[in-house]
């Protein structure tokens, strides 16, 4: 995910892909479809099915940034079939053209639902707004992500780019690189993020050499703080099956998600009287507040 040597100098732009810089695999394009926080609308995941049985592998796969991939899709000269465009469109799951590959926000799939110290789901929406409202955002390389842990510890160790650690329900410790920057409140935490965001695209400059990562940026993007007693322990991530509070962590199979799997996904969230499921980045899926 993230460069073992950060001093290694880069040759050439990040190949990252999306739906529309879809990668030519093997088998036909792969494309990637950002998910803000793991978040996935059950109505998307029943379409985005219906879409890889009609257009490609019949499989919806996850990722280990929570997003999610589906193969063997038909175009040409690095471009999709217009069909299977259209179709990956009307799944919802492609809110901005120009900014999709920007779009790499993780952040812990149980916040908001149980645990945890704040509920970072608006953190996480307000600074995908907020990347996607300034055209020159768009320049971030499609590597560069975005943790936000929410004070279980269960993300306070993954490595990022820029992210944040909640520290109580109003406050959190940046992150820069590998590095803890200072205190922010958490309402203005997503514009302390693209200001950040800002400054490394001022750093990095432009062409094929110019740095994915902060961590690859000659000087610190923020000065480091001083350790703060109240962060986390590193914490492991929720086990599969049920959860404490209600809900389930359902793992993936490698080989991914079919029609018959994603429905029936989608049923058991709208049986819990929900609309929402959320991908982790243990190749999983939270079924929210499925009874034990």
């Amino acid at each position: 995910m993230f460069p073992a040597d950060a001093s290694a100098p880069r040759t050439r732009r990040d190949r990252c892909p999306g739906v529309l810089r879809p990668w030519p695999a093997d088998d036909g394009l792969l494309v990637r479809l950002r998910l803000v926080g793991g978040r996935l609308p059950v109505r998307s995941l029943t379409a985005l099915a219906a879409v890889a049985r009609e257009y490609g592998s019949g499989r919806v796969h996850v990722t280990g940034r929570a997003n999610l991939q589906v193969r063997a899709l038909p175009g040409r000269d690095g471009r999709l079939d217009p069909g299977a465009l259209r179709a990956l469109e009307a799944t919802g799951l492609l809110p901005s053209r120009s900014h999709e590959l920007v779009r790499n926000i993780m952040a812990s799939p149980l916040t908001g639902l149980s645990g945890g110290r704040a509920d970072l789901r608006p953190v996480a929406a307000a600074l995908d707004a907020a990347l996607c409202a300034a055209p020159h955002r768009a320049a971030l390389p499609g590597r560069f992500l975005f943790v936000l842990d929410d004070g279980r510890g269960d993300l306070v160790e993954r490595p990022c780019d820029l992210g944040l650690t909640a520290l109580d329900g109003e406050t959190a410790r940046l992150r820069a690189g590998g590095l803890h920057g200072p205190a922010v409140p958490l309402a203005g935490a997503a514009d302390a993020l693209v200001r950040l965001a800002d400054a490394f695209l001022e750093r990095r400059g432009d062409g094929p050499a110019a740095p994915w990562h902060v961590a690859e940026l000659p000087a610190p993007l923020c000065a480091p703080e001083p350790a703060d007693p109240r962060l986390p322990a590193p914490a492991p991530p929720p086990p599969y099956g049920p959860l404490p509070g209600g809900g389930h962590h359902v793992p993936v199979p490698p080989e991914g998600l079919d029609t018959a799997a994603a429905q029936a996904l989608a049923g058991r969230v709208r049986a819990a009287g929900g609309d929402e499921l959320v991908v982790t980045p243990w190749r999983g899926v939270v079924v929210p507040g499925e009874a034990r």
